[in-house]
């Protein structure tokens, strides 16, 4: 079985470093630092886990068309590699906007930060 590829959107220095877990479950793991550069590799390698952080757009240019800084690349990813699996990282107190995302983009996991490894193992490894 050839590597699956994940993507680790990373915005914030609050999204955690599971790299070593990634790599031990086999894992090939990608960082990006912004949503157009994961567009951009997503058309060259269609991930099986994207691993990103939420950030309720709260009346700046997300508002009104879009809920966060997710949905550009949600729609993008729908495009070139629909069975993806998307895990949500969001704060405490951004948990409640996360549902309005996940109506319009089926979300496969939501993990309320700071995240433990363990629980993030567990979850990978139940769709490995």
């Amino acid at each position: 079985m050839a590597n699956k590829i994940l993507f680790s959107l990373i915005e914030s220095a609050t999204h955690p470093d599971f790299s070593r877990l990634y790599k031990k479950l086999g894992l090939t793991e990608t960082r990006l630092f912004s949503t157009r550069k994961i567009m951009s590799a997503m058309k060259r390698q269609p991930p099986d886990f994207v691993v990103a952080e939420f950030f309720y757009g709260y009346g700046n240019n997300y508002a009104g068309v879009n809920i966060s800084n997710l949905d550009v690349m949600l729609y993008s990813l729908q495009k070139f590699s629909p069975a993806a699996k998307v895990i949500v990282l969001v704060d405490k107190s951004e948990r409640q906007y996360v549902d309005k995302l996940n109506e319009v983009f089926p979300l496969h996991a939501v993990l309320t930060l700071p995240v433990q490894e363990s629980r993030m193992e567990a979850l990978l490894l139940d769709n490995l």
